[in-house]
């Protein structure tokens, strides 16, 4: 145990320092032991390292090793066939690299028979074999001794390297990945273009990636990304790639399988790959023959398997040899080694090859002291007592580093990076340092460069503002990853900072470096991540960086293929909608300026090509907002530009356009984009038209009736007369209407009753409409079915009338709109959405019946087990149908099945689709048809459901002041008027019930028109007898008003007045 070997006296023959293990094969001498016998070590060995305690890092190639000490000096020994140690001294012990002294170095790497480093500044320094180019030197020569910096990428700064058997890879702090060396099987990942590469090669297919670690095997390659994403590609004989593809991969390719894993970090041997994943799990795949996958078999594997040996252990680090493999877990004080042991390579004191996880016999101790091998003549006190600091393979041979258990030093963990071996992020430090530089004051170098790198690159960006405690794993098309008010508060301190210098780097380097360089096809979708993140920046909200940002950023989008496309809006939609806002004021605020910039110079055929990606951009921000399932992300009135109507002629470009004019040759078709417009805009478009069909419908008949003469009035052709009575007013509307074709009721309307001389000016019109559908909607019918909690009506699913009933209706309510009259018909909005093809929900219950669809709604959210026992439902419906219980299926064998938690969605869904749809299918068919007999055409397709609504229903959106100063005086009367003036301040005191009720008393509707209260013009006549009480005349909106001589006679009469309003409500 630990307490006695303390107790061990150390080997007085050997000057003690600081320790470190090594263990494989010595055959040259690699392990760095000097001139001993052996040439395979077989259980951990101390090595007579001088600055061993500063080892930083240790690289095994094939058959050598580098060491890096935490002063940045290199040390190496081994073979030097090709000149990999970098030097010619003696090569049985760690040598320094004498032609390296005056650097400090922070990264390294061996390939098969090179050898790469990367020092403080990011330069890449390579030396070694280069027969396949694996310097990338660009030089032919096969091997060099010295080592020689890397020109093609002095101008980057590298934070990673790796080498793989005869090719490597580097990344830069901008988030590019290079390749060189041989391509044989296609390991740089460039393609079939070429064997080798005797430079580095930018690997393109993956721009945009954040890359937080490579990897390299014998003749493959791995990335992993910061957000667990994998890329593999090269050599996949045995399945390395973890891919189940036969064959090589020439460019990366995204291992799927691990994708939810939370991978972090990767290690290769020759032809197998270990993952290790944020909570301490392996995962191995590729060549098994000699059990270095730890599966207990020596088979190969093509997918990831996890090895089941370590599980219940966390294992912090992981490193391939050849073809054998380590794993340290420090809460135990155990490395396991498995695999190819013919050079004692596993520790065990054995030279078998093993297929599971082995403990190592080193003389480490696990965190409580205790040990499983014990050294009898130990070389330091570092040899007694200590703890493993790090492992290390490569070739067939292994290291670890060690530290004494009481000085707490806790080991290296490789599921978290080094911030020097990151690509860059943006950073609170970094923006704070910013906003420290005072205006006018010369910035350092340092922060220049920075800010250049990573505002100018998508890795950067797509690597920045994730969400904490890596919440950010697991990127997909329903998560970004992306911390939005992180995003959000980083930007708000740009837009502080005072520099003038700063802001415009930053603008120009997002403007002319990062939206430039996004692409069509990204390879990931955690490189879309900056379509989220660029709309934060204060810069985007500014219209006149429109060419520069928000213009090119559009056309960005637009390009992205279908599913990168579709993968942005899923991720708008879920972010806070401050992303909405911004988004839509951003491009509003573009197509304002344009079309102003045209009026300003008197041109009507605005041709500014930044116009219409503005005008695209919102339309598929709009089509995302009407693709929310149970509600809006932002209300329909956001896209509103009320301006429009200003801006552009709208009645002109749709006469063109129903004549059939391309308006892309003399503009921009606005009425392509119907969500900008406002109800003002959309019923001018509803009124223009009305007036085309109108007009089309009465020169036909004028032209037939020349044919014609004698055969009818020519006024009874020019017009649709329908005449009725008033005792039989729903038959002979019937009949009349069975006597017109469509474009009969495009005429306009003139209603005739029985025995009366009164010409139709509109107000007999009106009172038609009034009498006819109170009649038609009367119970006694049973055409409709009348929900006494909101006092709305829907279809009956067993009305005695037929279709042609329904289809009257339908033609009725068509003629209401096409003759801009509105009446307060009670369906709920549900009816209109199936009018305009809108999509029903169970939010749309709620407007028959909130106790049902308060009820649904309970059995969605409920989340138990036991929900078939609580709630007692099958997929079926009853109905009480004349007394009698009927039961509908809504599946086939519905009355068997039971609602259980995994279908309670689909029954709800069946259940609104039932009262909607399926149960008045032939109704509702039929009032379909007979609306869209009179409405059908281009403009209808404008409205929204509930703009198509408020067309009938009118709405509430009351502005009294206005009605106000709309108002009209005769006879006398001028808004100066002493009682005119008292009448309104009267009127402006009362409560907003005794105000609606004067609206319907005046006008038959207590609603306004969708264009708002100024549509509503009134007339005050004067009437001498103060006697009487205001009278008003409802089809002409005229209230004749008594000249009363007092404010309290006033207000009495007019209160008295007001009650009297009954029958039905319409204007």
């Amino acid at each position: 145990m630990a307490s006695d070997s303390k107790k061990r006296r150390l080997d007085p023959n050997v000057t003690q320092h600081p320790d470190m293990f090594c263990w494989g094969s010595t055959v040259h001498g690699e392990l760095g032991l000097g001139g001993i016998e052996d040439e395979n070590i077989r259980v951990p060995t101390e090595v007579s390292f001088a600055k061993a305690i500063q080892v930083a890092e240790i690289s095994c190639g094939e058959n050598y090793t580098v060491l890096m000490t935490t002063d940045g000096h290199l040390y190496s020994c081994g073979n030097n066939d090709y000149g990999q140690l970098g030097h010619l001294q003696p090569r049985k012990r760690f040598q320094q690299l004498p032609s390296l002294d005056a650097f400090i170095f922070r990264k390294i790497s061996c390939g098969g028979y090179h050898t790469l480093a990367i020092n403080e500044w990011g330069q890449l320094f390579t030396w070694g074999c280069n027969f396949e180019g694996q310097l990338g030197l660009n030089s032919q020569i096969p091997m060099e001794e010295t080592p020689r910096m890397v020109r093609t990428l002095n101008a980057s700064v590298i934070v990673q390297v790796s080498g793989g058997l005869k090719h490597a890879l580097a990344l830069t702090n901008n988030g590019e990945l290079y390749s060189w060396g041989s391509n044989t099987e296609g390991q740089l990942g460039l393609g079939l273009e070429s064997q080798a590469q005797h430079k580095p090669r930018l690997i393109s297919s993956l721009a945009g990636v954040p890359i937080a670690f490579i990897a390299c095997g014998g003749y493959h390659s791995v990335v992993v990304s910061k957000s667990g994403a994998i890329y593999v590609w090269g050599r996949n004989t045995f399945g390395q790639l973890g891919i189940a593809i036969t064959g090589n991969l020439h460019y990366p390719h995204q291992l799927r399988t691990l994708r939810s894993t939370r991978i972090r970090y990767v290690s290769c041997g020759e032809d197998f790959t270990a993952f290790l994943t944020i909570d301490g799990g392996v995962f191995t795949c590729g060549a098994g023959m000699y059990g270095q996958l730890g599966h207990g078999t020596n088979s190969n594997e093509v997918l990831p398997r996890k090895i089941m040996e370590l599980m219940g252990s966390i294992v912090t680090q992981i490193a391939c040899g050849k073809r054998h493999m380590l794993a340290l877990v420090p809460s135990r004080g155990r490395v396991y080694a498995w695999g190819l042991g013919g050079a004692g390579q596993l520790g065990i004191n054995g030279a078998r090859s093993v297929a599971i996880p082995q403990v190592v016999l080193g003389p480490w101790v696990s965190p409580n002291g205790s040990s499983i091998y014990t050294i009898d003549r130990p070389k330091s006190e570092y040899s007694v007592d200590c703890v493993v600091r790090h492992i290390y393979s490569g070739g067939d041979h292994c290291f670890a580093s060690v530290s004494k258990r009481e000085e707490n030093v806790k080991p290296d963990d490789c599921r978290y990076y080094e911030n020097f071996s990151q690509i860059l992020i943006v950073t609170e430090a970094r923006l704070m340092e910013c906003q420290r530089v005072a205006m006018g004051e010369i910035l350092d170098h340092d922060l220049i460069t920075y800010l250049e790198t990573v505002f100018r690159s998508q890795a950067c960006i797509n690597g920045s503002f994730l969400l904490d405690d890596d919440l950010h794993y697991g990127c997909s098309s329903r998560h970004s990853g992306v911390d939005v008010e992180k995003a959000s508060r980083m930007f708000g301190m740009i837009s502080d900072v005072q520099n003038a210098t700063i802001l415009e780097l930053i603008f120009t380097s997002i403007g002319e470096g990062l939206i430039p360089s996004l692409i069509a096809s990204p390879p990931d979708v955690e490189t879309l991540r900056v379509y989220v993140v660029i709309p934060l920046y204060h810069g985007f909200m500014d219209v006149n960086n429109r060419a520069i940002l928000q213009v090119p950023f559009a056309r960005a989008l637009q390009s992205l293929k279908p599913e990168a496309k579709r993968v942005v809006g899923i991720w708008w939609t879920h972010a806070p909608v401050q992303v909405y806002h911004r988004l839509i004021r951003a491009y509003k605020a573009i197509i304002l300026l344009v079309l102003n910039q045209a009026q300003r110079e008197n041109n009507s055929m605005c041709k500014d090509p930044s116009l219409k990606v503005a005008l695209d951009a919102l339309q598929f921000i709009n089509e995302l907002n009407k693709t929310q399932g149970e509600g809006l992300r932002v209300p329909y009135e956001m896209f509103y530009m009320p301006e429009l109507s200003e801006l552009i002629n709208i009645r002109a470009d749709y006469i063109k356009f129903y004549t059939g004019i391309d308006l892309y040759t003399i503009g921009i078709p606005f009425f392509n984009y119907p969500f900008l417009f406002d109800a003002q805009a959309k019923t001018i478009l509803l009124e223009t038209d009305q007036a085309i069909q109108m007009h089309s419908a009465m020169n036909e008949a004028a032209s037939r009736n020349i044919f014609l003469s004698g055969a009818a009035p020519l006024s009874a052709r020019q017009f649709l007369i329908l005449n009725v009575s008033r005792e039989n007013i729903v038959a002979d509307t019937l009949r009349e209407l069975s006597e017109h074709n469509s474009s009969d009721l495009k005429k306009p309307l003139r209603v005739k009753f029985h025995g009366e001389e009164a010409e139709d000016a509109g107000g007999v019109k009106k009172e038609f409409f009034m009498l006819l559908l109170k009649e038609i909607l009367d119970p006694k019918y049973g055409m409709f079915k009348q929900f006494e909690e909101t006092r709305t009506i829907w279809f009956s699913e067993d009305s005695f009338e037929g279709e042609r009933m329904y289809f009257l209706i339908g033609v009725l309510c068509g003629l209401v709109i096409y003759n801009f009259i509105i009446i307060n018909l009670p369906f709920p909005l549900a009816l209109y959405k199936k009018l305009l093809g809108e999509k029903v929900m169970l939010a749309d219950l709620k407007d028959l019946s909130p106790v049902l669809a308060k009820s649904l709604t309970s059995v969605l959210e409920y989340g138990n087990q036991d929900l078939e026992d609580i709630f007692c439902l099958n997929f079926e419906v009853t109905r009480e149908v004349f007394g009698e219980q009927r039961v509908y299926e809504l599946i086939p064998e519905g009355s068997k099945t039971p609602v259980t938690i995994e279908n309670k969605k689909e029954f709800v869904e069946l259940y609104v689709d039932y009262v909607f749809n399926k149960s008045v299918e032939s109704q509702f068919g039929a009032f379909y048809n007979g609306f869209h007999k009179v409405c059908g055409g281009h403009v209808l397709k404008f409205f929204l459901s509930h703009e198509l609504m408020a067309l009938i229903v009118g709405n509430e959106n009351y502005d009294w002041k206005e009605l106000e100063e709309n108002a009209g005086y005769n006879e006398g009367y001028t808004k100066n008027d002493p009682t005119i003036v008292m009448f309104w301040e009267i009127f402006h005191e009362l409560s907003l019930e005794e105000k609606k009720k004067f609206l319907l008393f005046l006008t038959g509707s207590d609603r306004i028109p969708i264009q708002g209260m100024k549509a509503i013009k009134i007339t005050i006549e004067p009437m001498n007898d103060d006697k009487y009480l205001p009278v008003a005349h409802t089809c002409f909106n005229l209230l004749d008003l008594p000249r009363y001589q007092t404010r309290e006679r006033l207000r009495y009469k007019l209160l008295q007045a007001i009650q009297q309003t009954q029958g039905f409500s319409l204007v």
